[in-house]
């Protein structure tokens, strides 16, 4: 299955891409009361700040992520979430690879979000790809049940002459 598999910009108003999101609201649902649910609709998906991204082998979805400019020159990651099925493909670390290429290319060089606290393999491949905690940021307000995470993004550069 992994050989076929392909990470593409595409509009999240389709009918695969709203089945994952609605698993992705149950599952958080399941875990948070309301309150700590911070989950954007779809239609702020579509908006123009948002690059949305979907994990594909062939016409089966088995991921998606969003990247959210915002502005104060940031970027934020959203609805980042691996069919069940597909778990254990490193989906996760590939969409946040694509998310992060992405927000280099739009000139982004923080990336910041918030994950719950019962979410321990999301909070292990943040950690596991450089994102440290830090306090409440934009919006949001402190929340026991919260995590708030960023990484300050490299350029790549070509490596000095000798």
């Amino acid at each position: 299955m992994q050989t076929d598999l392909r990470i593409i910009q595409e509009s999240p108003r389709q009918a695969g891409v709203i089945r994952l999101l609605e698993q992705s609201s149950a599952y958080a649902a399941s875990l948070y009361p309301a309150e700590s649910n911070h989950m954007l609709p779809l239609d702020e998906l579509e908006q123009q700040n948002v690059s949305f991204f979907v994990a594909r082998a062939g016409d089966a979805i088995l991921g998606c992520a969003a990247l959210v400019g915002q502005d104060d020159g940031t970027g934020e990651i959203k609805r980042m979430f691996v069919d069940e099925a597909a778990r254990g493909l490193k989906l996760g670390k590939l969409l946040l690879a694509r998310l992060e290429e992405e927000a280099l290319r739009r000139q982004i060089d923080i990336l910041r979000l918030e994950t719950g606290i019962y979410q321990p393999e999301a909070i292990g491949l943040y950690r596991k790809a450089g994102y440290l905690e830090i306090p409440p940021f934009g919006g949001y307000t402190a929340d026991p049940l919260s995590l708030f995470m960023e990484k300050r993004l490299e350029t790549l550069t070509s490596p000095a002459s000798s």
